[in-house]
């Protein structure tokens, strides 16, 4: 399914901004399932010095150095992508959720998993959400059949409410309301998949803005959305799940980057001097190309 993506992030201050330097994750990545047609970031203010390059996760990212003053500043995402994602394996024949918990143990295709089953910035260990996604995991349960489990739990427990939470929201006190947005819905099913020992991490990207013909809206378009990915073991490898929509991720999403948590892959982040107060304005459109 070929995407046409536009982002526009738009930041107008109270005062000008002397100096800026805004680290920029927007360029979609090329995975054996994406490939990307075309891509470009612009900028206005035309940036004085752009430095690219890739981050740990081997997310693409941006560098815009802004040496004059300016009132406002935004960044556009515009590109075509292609996205094909595979079948998810027969639930059945995933293996139990305890032989995947063993990746904290290391091996050759394990390490790079192990590190998504540790707690992270903004996605600490938390007792009860840890029990509450322990319920979709007893004994020798298969691990995509718990995941689905998960997700329809999530789906129908929590509700789906824009400004409840703040990016900074902690995950117990998401279970505590049931309420959130897709980033906390994430944040939430990663703390638990982890305190099973499961490796899990945090995707960003967009979903598709208008849906095909006869099938409901989706959750969380018109913006930067999140989900979740999860780790089946050796054979299976990375499988995306949706916990906002309660779906696995096949041809309706376009993937950014990945990483640990929401820090890892924020889309526009910098340094300003000056600017005073500051307003944000944020439009996402993923249509088919």
């Amino acid at each position: 399914m070929k995407f046409r993506v536009r982002h526009t992030t738009i930041f107008a201050y109270a005062e000008p901004v002397d100096l800026a330097c805004h680290m920029v994750r927007l360029l979609p990545r090329v995975l054996p399932y994406q490939r990307v047609i075309s891509s470009a970031i612009i900028a206005d203010p035309i940036a004085g010095r752009q430095s690219d390059g890739v981050d740990h996760f081997g997310n693409c990212v941006s560098w815009l150095f802004l040496d004059l003053p300016h009132p406002s500043f935004s960044v556009t995402l515009d590109a075509e992508v292609d996205v094909s994602f595979p079948h998810p394996p027969d639930p059945a024949s995933t293996p139990p959720w305890e032989e995947v918990a063993t990746a904290r143990n290391g091996g050759p295709q394990q390490w790079q998993a192990a590190e998504f089953t540790f707690p992270s910035p903004m996605v600490s260990n938390d007792r009860e959400v840890a029990a509450y996604v322990a319920l979709s995991f007893p004994p020798r349960r298969p691990i995509l059949a718990g995941l689905n489990d998960l997700l329809d739990r999530i789906r129908r427990d929590f509700k789906f409410q824009p400004g409840v939470t703040t990016i900074a929201t902690p995950v117990g006190r998401v279970l505590a309301q049931r309420a959130g947005v897709c980033q906390d819905f994430s944040h939430l099913m990663i703390s638990g998949l982890r305190s099973l020992g499961l490796p899990a991490r945090y995707v960003s990207g967009y979903i598709r803005t208008v849906p095909p013909p006869g099938m409901t809206r989706r959750r969380g378009a018109d913006q930067s959305h999140a989900w979740v990915g999860c780790w089946l073991g050796p054979r299976h490898g990375w499988v995306d799940v949706d916990p906002t929509n309660n779906l696995i991720v096949q041809d309706e999403h376009v993937v950014l980057g990945w990483g640990r948590d929401y820090g890892d892959v924020s889309p526009v982040r910098g340094v300003i001097l000056g600017g005073g107060r500051h307003t944000l304005d944020v439009s996402v459109d993923l249509l088919p190309a």
